[in-house]
């Protein structure tokens, strides 16, 4: 697919890594959709950078954790009338040992994590159809590795993974789907010190990852249109270790 002209919807795209894929997206020629929960000003600031590349941008609030992710779809639809490419990036990351995840806790992560993204695609895949988009889900490592800390965002995030082979399927031939699984490409909110795992023992290439790895994933997999069902790990060799 030839990104320019096309029009993406980047969810968790006003901050962080999904900011970074935004932005990416623009620069490659894509109209964007930024999607916040909380991170308003950061949306605007997104939407006024992505104008400032000569692009157009709109921003959508909307919480994942509820049943109802038609605004955003609206959204795309009544600013730019199609939508190409879909990105689930927005994701929770919680800490919790297994004895102290509660049903609600288990319940919020798996419904913005896998819950959404589904959602998503099914109410995007129409429009989606239409323009022979591409789907891209955004996992991690967790979803490979047992992490017994995070075992509530651990299944979520392997259920992405299985859902973007089954929605490969599902979806096929029109509409291609795609994850990445990053490894540390960004300290985590809130983690520093010996907390954030990007250390050269957790890696096998010289250099630390950052998101602009994320981006040069993303960009491979949407311009790739004998590629689906697949997953790409980006994170520096630390699988191999």
């Amino acid at each position: 697919m030839d990104i320019e002209g096309r029009v993406a919807l980047v969810t968790g795209g006003a901050v962080r890594v999904g900011r970074v894929l935004a932005l990416g997206l623009a620069r490659a020629g894509a109209n964007v959709v930024i999607h916040y929960n909380t991170s308003e000003d950061a949306a605007r600031e997104a939407v006024r950078e992505i104008e400032a590349l000569g692009r157009r941008a709109v921003s959508v609030r909307l919480d994942l954790a509820g049943d109802d992710v038609g605004p955003a779809i609206r959204t795309a639809q009544d600013a730019f009338g199609r939508l190409d490419i879909l990105v689930n990036s927005a994701s929770t990351f919680e800490r919790a040992p297994v004895p102290d995840i509660t049903p609600a806790a288990w319940d919020r992560v798996l419904a913005i994590n896998l819950r959404a993204p589904f959602l998503l695609a099914r109410a995007a895949s129409p429009l989606l159809r239409t323009a022979g988009g591409a789907i891209v889900n955004i996992a991690d490592l967790s979803a490979l590795q047992p992490w017994p800390s995070f075992a509530h965002h651990s299944v979520s995030k392997a259920g992405l993974v299985q859902l973007t082979r089954v929605l490969a399927r599902a979806l096929a031939p029109h509409v291609r789907v795609n994850a990445i699984a990053p490894g540390t490409v960004l300290p985590p909110t809130g983690f520093h010190g010996e907390d954030y795992a990007g250390g050269s023992d957790r890696r096998t290439v010289a250099r630390e990852g950052r998101p602009e790895d994320v981006l040069d994933a993303l960009l491979f997999l949407v311009r790739s249109d004998f590629i689906t069902g697949e997953l790409i790990v980006v994170d520096g060799g630390r699988m191999l270790l």
